[in-house]
């Protein structure tokens, strides 16, 4: 019996509604958001990275993430410096990068939690399948 689109991604969302209810809150017992580890994340990946790339890695408008910037530069977690051109470069801070190394703590034991009802083939077919439709070609 196929299964419909709309009740498949509902399902899709509701799952990844609970991992960043999960995730949100015990994040907050080590003094950050999602929202904010995924920021530091980013720039860690990309250091000197632009608001315009780090808000396309963390799936924001530009205006969002540099809201966001803003907080975490008010909060000593990174630093903006200008970079080319009007481009303002980020990078973590040693408190941004105290915070982040908390936050992937606090990720694998959730992302361990989340998925523990999968069996490891069960994970691997998940991923493949999550890889095949997030493809763009």
């Amino acid at each position: 019996m196929p299964v419909e689109g709309q009740v498949l991604g509902t399902a899709v969302k509701q799952a990844q509604y609970r991992q960043h209810r999960m995730l949100d809150s015990r994040l907050a017992e080590v003094g950050t958001t999602l929202a904010q580890w995924d920021a530091l994340r980013a720039i860690s990946r990309s250091p000197g990275a632009s608001a315009r790339a780090l808000a396309a890695d963390t799936f924001q408008s530009e205006q969002a993430f540099g809201t966001l910037a803003g907080r975490l530069a008010a909060q000593h977690l990174i630093d903006r410096r200008p970079g080319r051109g009007r481009s303002i470069e980020h990078h973590l801070t040693p408190a941004g990068e105290k915070t982040l190394a908390a936050g992937h703590a606090v990720a694998d034991d959730v992302l361990a939690e989340f998925f523990a009802p999968l069996t490891d083939d069960e994970r691997a077919t998940l991923l493949d399948l999550l890889l095949r439709l997030g493809r763009t070609d």
